[in-house]
């Protein structure tokens, strides 16, 4: 008589090992040249704004924890990942203290009131970033200038402004490249957008060092390339056919692709496992839908940037995108399989 347990699962049988933390784990070390280029565009300012959104999740991740009586699961650097991207999505000079609750509200409600990982149905660095945009929304749209002379000198009077007082600014940059263009008609060139020669959020201004993290990551299978490929496929075709409509009110399809959080959104964000479709059709209706969205909000809508709600608003539909792109099971129609 055998003595060995039959396991009976679903396939796949046979994997790579790879779990979760290495998954994560590379994830960070495909930010950290982005985190790089931040700092050194602006300086101090980047570098104590991400320690402070990073050290805000991890620290909340680990209480809540705590709190609920379970072990901590800091260890697997989902945290991490929210901290960074949260930062990343914050101009410079963005109080701490004002950083500091975004990383509470993007573990907290973005992730915890979900069931922690692998259970969010929104982006808990979006989720973070929306809320700090609707209570704080003229901080969050304050910008500095990248490569002042000064830069490792000191650090912004802003960013360690009093909780609860308004923050007072050495210096504003004026309009990011898409305020820029959404209210006085400029564009700003594709070469100084896509090396990061430009004020804006913290993360978002060098879309070469975004796309070589991306590019990392779907060379190691850890990262569903078709989401990205779709939404800026999606977002390239239509700002391309309305620049060809009408080139002195549209701008170009190369200054649609390079500018504000698109490449950091398509890259990092809108891939999150968890809150993107499952299947391989859905995935690319997932895409098109960012992509629509954006070029939607950018050009139609009140705020000159859109990639933020046009995720949120997908990561919304996902579980419906999955369910009417399913695959068949073999032996049954999708009528039977759906009842």
């Amino acid at each position: 008589m055998l003595n060995k347990t039959l396991h009976i699962s679903t396939s796949p049988h046979l994997t790579k090992g790879i779990t979760t933390v290495d998954i994560m784990k590379n994830v960070v070390y495909a930010l950290l040249p982005v985190a790089g280029y931040a700092v050194y565009a602006f300086g101090w300012d980047a570098l104590f704004l991400l320690a402070t959104t990073t050290l805000s999740a991890v620290i909340t991740e680990h209480y809540l924890c705590m709190w609920s009586g379970k072990p901590t699961t800091v260890g697997d650097w989902s945290a991490v990942i929210t901290g960074l991207l949260l930062g990343m999505t914050l101009p410079p000079a963005f109080p701490l203290w004002m950083a500091f609750l975004g990383g509470v509200i993007a573990i907290g409600l973005g992730k915890y009131v979900f069931g922690g990982l692998g259970n969010n149905s929104f982006n808990p660095a979006l989720v973070g970033r929306a809320v700090l945009q609707a209570a704080f929304p003229v901080a969050i749209t304050t910008w500095s200038a990248a490569f002042v002379s000064d830069r490792f000198f000191g650090v912004s009077s802003s960013l360690l402004a009093q909780p609860f007082m308004k923050p007072t600014y050495d210096a504003v940059s004026g309009a990011t490249p898409l305020s820029a263009f959404k209210f006085d008609g400029v564009l700003t060139g594709s070469y100084e957008l896509a090396f990061g020669m430009v004020g804006g959020s913290t993360g978002e201004t060098s879309a070469i060092v975004i796309l070589a993290g991306g590019l990392y990551l779907a060379s190691r299978n850890m990262l569903n390339w078709r989401i990205p490929v779709s939404i800026l496929s999606t977002v390239y075709l239509f700002s391309a056919i309305f620049h060809l409509i009408n080139p002195e009110t549209y701008p170009t399809a190369s200054f649609m692709m390079f500018s504000g959080g698109l490449m950091l959104g398509a890259v990092f964000m809108a891939t999150d496992m968890v809150a993107s479709p499952l299947t391989p059709t859905g995935v690319v209706i997932y895409g098109v839908l960012i992509g629509l969205l954006i070029v939607i909000i950018r050009i139609w809508g009140g705020l000159p940037e859109g990639v933020m709600y046009a995720i949120l608003l997908a990561n919304a539909v996902s579980p419906h995108i999955d369910k009417i792109t399913q695959n068949r099971v073999y032996g049954t129609t999708k009528q039977r399989q759906t009842a």
